[in-house]
């Protein structure tokens, strides 16, 4: 696809629409301080500039956010002044080589220290993490605002808009407890209507299939595995879905498994669009109707490392590493994400200039079965998890249907967090699931050397959307 005839077609907008993608929408972002609206102006033109262009200007704004940091964090400024790394004279990014990684444990170390001086407003998040290592960090108005205009972005690209009816199958409980007043009539505003993805039942799938049929969205956004499950009960129940106007299912969260790409695609009667990201690192890649993965170069720089901590070569499988350039309020600088890939030799015929994520091969969201065999992912028992204060580290292992063994490294573990746990985890799987809680001192590494967070003796899609079995 030529950057003329894309640009000519452009998201197929009704009046409703690009009144929310013109006026309310961006009325929303001015009100929270957010510059999104300038930032996704600036980002639809620069995609179609050289790559060579968008490394240099990937570099220039590398050494100023590596400037800002170093002045105005003090974890760098101590860790800069030990490296004797002097931001001025970074050339590319190679010239990251001269500092170590970051991790989930390195930042848990020393988050008070990675907070700059004179921040502004900033958001508490917290992530499990594949690691099963739950982190909290900090979000400024200058990351939310990256972060929306680049997924804004991707979203023109399938010829939909903020605005066109939407349908968002996902369950972290960040977006659920918004589910107040004030959001549910923002959201009304702008057709996008919220489904639960957790404690999914024959009858809530019934629901879910129901609510599409009857909202007709023009585009369908959540978790691979939630979305799944819909397209296998509705072709189950021989319900047809595919004439109803959507025009793209956008998925994200967990590895989308070719065989759940043909189901969606088959089901849904649309493409299907990948994205590639995490809550810490940001929304890295998407994407394109050509077919490629676009790493979001203007925002994120994505090293891809050998064992040995050397740049990968292109089609060379390493592990993907994430400076993200809006996160100066609390940097995240050589990120270990988890993730293995490759960045691909070749540029996509769609005619962007930006960088192709060829292949991703890492962590998962591994699925769990619940007692009357509905399929979750993992987060849904994870999130229960994650923001725990006293927990350092935890692993579910998932024994059979009725049997769940939460193992945790924790500084404490009162029976109230004990009880909380078992009662949450059956709210999730069923009441008649046996949880397991242990304490321990220590959660083993599989022989790659990392840490598994889910373990299951299930397999949880014998084909996708079907039924559960044991291994």
């Amino acid at each position: 696809m030529s950057q003329s005839s894309e640009v000519a077609t452009g998201p197929r907008s009704g009046l409703y629409t690009r009144l929310c993608s013109n006026w309310l929408f961006p009325l929303q972002e001015r009100l929270k301080g957010h510059d999104s609206v300038a930032l996704r102006r600036r980002l639809e033109a620069s995609q179609w500039w050289s790559a060579e262009a968008l490394a240099e200007q990937q570099a220039h704004r590398l050494r100023d956010f590596l400037l800002s940091i170093g002045q105005r964090v003090p974890y760098y400024q101590q860790l800069f002044a030990q490296a004797a790394f002097e931001p001025r004279g970074l050339q590319s990014v190679r010239d990251l080589q001269a500092l170590p990684l970051l991790d989930k444990r390195s930042i848990r170390a020393h988050s008070a220290q990675m907070l700059a001086h004179g921040h502004g407003p900033l958001a508490r998040y917290s992530t499990g993490g594949s690691s099963g290592e739950p982190l909290v960090f900090w979000i400024g108005k200058a990351r939310k605002s990256h972060d929306v205009a680049a997924k804004w972005r991707a979203t023109r690209w399938w010829g939909v808009d903020i605005g066109d009816p939407e349908l968002v199958v996902w369950g972290s409980p960040i977006e659920l407890r918004a589910q107040d007043r004030l959001k549910r009539l923002r959201d009304g505003l702008l057709r996008s209507h919220l489904l639960p993805a957790f404690g999914v039942s024959e009858a809530t799938l019934d629901h879910f299939i129901a609510s599409i049929q009857r909202r007709r969205p023009a585009m369908l956004f959540g978790y691979p595995s939630s979305l799944a499950q819909i397209a296998g009960r509705a072709r189950q129940r021989s319900v047809d879905l595919s004439g109803l106007g959507i025009r793209v299912v956008f998925v994200t969260g967990e590895l989308l498994y070719a065989a759940q790409r043909v189901l969606l695609q088959e089901v849904f009667g649309c493409p299907v669009a990948n994205g590639y990201g995490a809550r810490d690192a940001g929304f890295i890649a998407h994407e394109c109707p050509a077919g490629s993965l676009h790493v979001c170069a203007e925002d994120i720089v994505l090293e891809v490392l050998r064992a040995d901590g050397q740049p990968a070569a292109p089609g060379e499988l390493g592990e993907l590493v994430v400076t993200h350039l809006g996160t100066a309020d609390f940097p995240f600088l050589r990120y270990r994400t988890g993730d293995m890939g490759a960045l691909s030799p070749y540029a996509c015929a769609c005619g962007r200039g930006l960088p192709v994520l060829a292949d991703v091969q890492g962590k998962s969201n591994h699925f769990v079965v619940a007692e009357n065999g509905a399929v979750l992912p993992a987060s849904a028992l994870t999130y229960i998890l994650r923001d725990m204060p006293q927990l350092v580290q935890y692993q579910i292992h998932q024994r059979a249907r009725d049997h769940t063994v939460v193992r945790l490294v924790a500084d404490t573990l009162d029976a109230h967090s004990h009880s909380r746990i078992v009662r949450d985890f059956q709210a999730r799987l069923g009441a008649g699931v046996q949880i397991e809680v242990q304490r321990v001192e220590q959660i083993e590494v599989v022989p790659s050397g990392k840490h598994r967070f889910v373990l299951s003796e299930l397999d949880a899609f014998a084909a996708p959307g079907g039924e559960a079995r044991h291994a």
